[in-house]
This record gives structure tokens, sequence and C-alpha cells, in this order.
């Protein structure tokens, strides 16, 4: 049989723990100080035995009662973190944003944007491949998303394009002439990916894969430590240091819509407007095409 232990009587302990004294911690908790009493003599049952050895002006905690602490502390917390998450403080606009890996170099400025157009919003924000973060704004889980290669879906509540963006191929490997072209790729599924395969295809250049990754952290490393070419926006020398080809390769993608997109729950008109202003802002040091 379990016993449920009750949040309030945990939260008494560590308060009267915390401020030294039953009263002190029945002022804090807004409960009459016989209250407080009770719960600890509750909890004093359960582990049968005293909380305290010494209620007087030195509280002297029991080992059992020292233990049962510890626990009180990890178990509020967890409360207190799970109520947080799902109930937003009165007045707390929950906004949940997503950033395609690589356009995350906006996130401070959209962040600062945000907090003036939204001030009242309590952010949270996730990053990762587009695909990946498309499928959230569907799901409902995410309210907007910042993307890269955006195809749509069916269900996709709306979605603007905010412009083109150019893309060029990066990495140095060592690559000698009849030799297969090492490439470092996404996983999949990754549109971009495909693009990139489409193109060499298409061209009289044997390739190979050199890496593939779901992360742009691995992605990027693995292009410096040269082991093969990737495609990624044309500032990424820029932005993350990578070394530009030298092979004559062919056109690379592009240039690619990048685009926000919006669950059906975060589509008021003004929040929109907030929101598309506040990525246009952000992506002002981005290479779009023309």
């Amino acid at each position: 049989m379990y016993h449920d232990l009750q949040i309030n009587r945990l939260r008494a302990l560590m308060t009267v723990v915390d401020l030294g004294g039953f009263r002190r911690a029945a002022e804090a908790l807004h409960v009459t100080q016989p209250a407080v009493s009770q719960q600890i003599r509750q909890l004093g049952g359960l582990i049968k035995g005293p909380i305290f050895l010494s209620t007087g002006r030195e509280l002297q905690l029991s080992s059992r009662g020292e233990e049962l602490l510890g626990y009180a502390r990890r178990i509020v917390a967890l409360n207190d973190e799970a109520v947080d998450r799902f109930v937003p403080p009165a007045g707390t606009i929950r906004l949940s944003i997503g950033v395609g890996d690589q356009l995350a170099e906006t996130l401070p400025d959209i962040l600062a944007m945000l907090a003036k157009g939204v001030p009242n919003a309590q952010v949270s924000v996730r990053t990762g491949m587009s695909e990946s973060l498309e499928a959230q704004v569907v799901a409902g889980r995410l309210d907007l998303a910042l993307l890269l290669q955006h195809r749509s879906q069916v269900g996709t509540a709306m979605s603007h394009e905010l412009g083109r963006m150019r893309m060029d191929w990066f990495g140095q490997p060592s690559y000698g002439d009849g030799a297969e072209l090492p490439l470092t790729l996404f996983t999949e599924p990754c549109s971009l990916r495909s693009r990139i395969l489409e193109t060499f295809d298409a061209s009289d250049l044997p390739w190979r894969v050199g890496y593939e990754g779901a992360e742009l952290v691995g992605l990027r490393a693995a292009t410096k430590a040269g082991l093969g070419v990737t495609c990624l926006v044309a500032n990424g020398d820029e932005l993350w240091g990578l070394p530009r080809t030298k092979l004559e390769l062919p056109e690379p993608p592009g240039p690619l819509p990048v685009t926000m997109a919006l669950s059906a729950g975060a589509s008021a008109p003004g929040f929109v407007r907030v929101a598309k202003r506040a990525l246009q802002n952000a992506l002002h040091g981005y290479p779009f095409a023309d």
C-alpha cells in the first residue's frame, strides 16, 4: 500500500527548519501555528517517530527527520518546477519558439525584440533542424518557428516567407583528381541534404559521405576537420569560421526560403506583426538574395 506525501506538509517542514521556528513558518505560509504543528505531527506518523528532538529556542531534527527533510526539499522543488511549467503567473503569456540551427545566431536579437513587443511573455526556445521544428509547430508544441528550407505540411496554420537565403560550399578536404568527393551532411530527414545530393547526382563529380550527423555543431566540426564539403548559409565563414571550398563545384542549392511558421493558437494579428518584425530585424546580417 502506498502513502501519498502531502506537499503542504513537506513545505511546512522545510519552512520551519529554514525560518527556525513554528511561529515564523506559520506567518510565512499564511496558516495558524497549530496547523503547522499538526502537519509536522502527521509527518512524524509517517516516519514512526519524532521529526524534531527539540523544538525550543534551538531546533534539532532527529536523524530520520534529517533524512525526510532531504526528500522534502527535492519533492517540493520538483513540484514547484512542474507548477511553474504548466501554471504561469496571472497575466503571463507562454510563448514557445523554435529557430533552425543555421539561423540560431539571431536568437539574442529575437528575444530582445520579443521582450519589448510582448513584455509579459514567458519564453522557451528550441533549436534544431527545420523539419523537426516545423513538425512541432504543426503539432502545436511550438507557437512560432523560424525555418530555413521550409516545406509546408498539411495542418500548418500560417507561414510567411521572409526572404531567400544564399548558400555556399564550405570545407577543404583532401581530395585528388578522380577520387570521390567526401561530403559532410545532415542525417535524414533533411531537405537540404536531398538538395545537395541532387546537385551532385546531376553533375559528373563522384561523391561519398565523409560524415553525417543530426546537429549543426557536429557538421561544422567535421567540415573544419577536413572530413568533407558541406553547403550552409553563405556567411558560414563569418558565423562559424568555416573555410570556403577552393574546389570547382556545381552551383550550390538555393537560394532557400526562410519562413516564419505559426501554430493555430499563435496567429493573432497583433502577435504576428510583432513576431514578423522581430524576425526580419534579427535576420538583417544574413546573406539574403536580392
